[in-house]
């Protein structure tokens, strides 16, 4: 996320910073490689844009530290004001392997030209049952 241009709290950085570091480590397994940086200002310290897919209540409740919500729906009209760098390294998410969402958002999201989106396909239910924090909004 571009932290000059969207307000956030140091907290919420220090939080997308840590999942960031997670994902990265997972990305062998999740990702089929490792979750690049991008030459960006937003990707510095190998840093990524989190979406949950899924959006509404279940974002709500539960969610990865840092993500932000973005449903299949507003992919296309909410991805230039979330990226306006299309090389910004972006990861989406949703339930679990057998949730579409994930898919869609970064489907469309490399439909309009995003050249570093990749899928957590194991989704929150692999992230919670690792044991790692979530938040709740």
């Amino acid at each position: 996320m571009d932290t000059a241009s969207t307000p956030c709290s140091a907290k919420s950085r220090a939080a997308a910073s840590s999942t960031a570091a997670r994902l990265r480590a997972a990305s062998v397994r999740s990702f089929g490689g490792g979750v690049r940086s991008s030459s960006n200002g937003v990707a510095e310290s190998d840093r990524v844009t989190v979406l949950d897919t899924l959006g509404g209540d279940y974002y709500a409740q539960q969610h990865l530290p840092g993500a932000l919500p973005l449903i299949p729906a507003d992919a296309a009209a909410q991805a230039s004001t979330l990226f306006p760098n299309r090389d910004a390294a972006i990861v989406t998410y949703c339930s679990n392997p057998a949730c579409s969402n994930s898919g869609q958002v970064a489907d469309r999201l490399t439909t309009l030209g995003y050249t570093d989106v990749r899928k957590y396909r194991e989704g929150i239910q692999d992230w919670v049952e690792a044991g790692l924090p979530t938040e709740s909004a």
